[in-house]
């Protein structure tokens, strides 16, 4: 060690191999609601390719589902298919928009 000139060490956490905190789990321990995430997509039904998910250009998705649009069989076939696509469940997917159209818009909280 030279005179005059102090040698500083980085601090070392306590648990060196813990994760980074997760950006959700932080902003839910202090109460801040996470808005829910809009997917835009257009429905297939009745299709020989379902269940499939492909991106457009535009950033849309294209949902291939095997129900047909009959009393809510291919939006509800639309909602499981997205649940299993982002890893969430099915009541964090719902529709918001396009109950009876083929431009529909789900909102998925997280």
């Amino acid at each position: 060690m030279t005179a005059g000139r102090a040698i500083l060490t980085p601090q070392v956490d306590a648990l060196p191999n813990a994760a980074a905190p997760n950006f959700y789990e932080t902003v839910a321990e202090k109460g801040i609601p996470v808005p829910p995430t809009v997917i835009k997509a257009t429905i297939k039904p009745n299709s020989r390719k379902g269940p499939l998910i492909e991106t457009l250009d535009d950033g849309t998705l294209q949902l291939y589902v095997r129900a047909p649009a009959v009393e809510g069989k291919a939006n509800r076939a639309a909602i499981e298919l997205l649940a299993e696509h982002y890893g969430v469940p099915k009541s964090a997917v719902r529709l918001a928009a396009g109950a009876t159209s083929r431009h529909k818009r789900f909102e998925i909280d997280r």
